[in-house]
């Protein structure tokens, strides 16, 4: 196993499909290779198939192991389809996307960014009209998660992953400044109307 712990870690989410599906039971492909760092099993990933247990046992110097749950269909090169006529515009489906891979604004119809979409259904649940379903592809771009295409994919799936998630950070850390900088607001207003009150009451006597 190599030694240092945060080269292991990149080189394990390299070989993951980076669909940021959480069916391994982690928040993304990043979080899942940080956990087999940390002693987790190496099989939990279904989109990546036995191949990528494969790769990571090698890595890791070990035997491999059999792929958990196998009997879910591996999403190999699978795609989300709004059914456009039924889509209400709620947007909840475009907030689940984990790589910004949706497009469409509240009340008006949405639809999926195809060549981005890494098929990891978490807009499937969301969606209260159940108007999005997953399909195979037309053309299945490759045979395996590791060819040349398939990693290009998974690197620009990372990319997009990981600039939603500093968006979503930055975005929270702004309405934390905002409630904080209401809360001023509300102090010195309230402070200003009780010296009004006082000085009026002082006017008076």
């Amino acid at each position: 196993m190599i030694e240092n712990r945060t080269k292991f870690i990149d080189l394990v989410d390299d070989l993951l499909p980076q669909t940021q599906c959480g069916l391994c039971g982690y928040g993304g492909c990043k979080p899942y290779a940080r956990a087999i760092s940390n002693g987790e099993e190496i099989n939990k990933c279904p989109p990546g198939g036995q191949e990528t247990v494969d790769e990571i046992a090698a890595v890791l110097g070990t035997t491999s192991i059999a792929l958990e749950d196998a009997e879910i269909e591996e999403a190999r090169d699978n795609l989300a389809l709004i059914v456009e006529d039924e889509c209400i515009g709620c947007t909840k489906c475009i907030a689940a996307c984990p790589v910004d891979a949706i497009f469409g604004a509240a009340k008006l119809m949405h639809t999926v960014l195809s060549d981005l979409c890494t098929g990891c259904g978490l807009c499937l649940d969301p969606c209260p009209v159940d108007c999005i379903v997953m399909i195979p592809r037309i053309t299945q771009r490759f045979e395996s998660r590791q060819d040349k295409e398939a990693r290009n994919l998974a690197k620009l799936a990372r990319n997009r992953f990981n600039a939603r998630n500093k968006r979503l950070e930055r975005s929270a850390q702004n309405s934390v400044k905002r409630a904080e900088n209401r809360k001023i607001r509300s102090k010195d207003i309230l402070k200003r109307a009780m010296e009004q009150r006082a000085n009026k009451l002082n006017a008076t006597k």
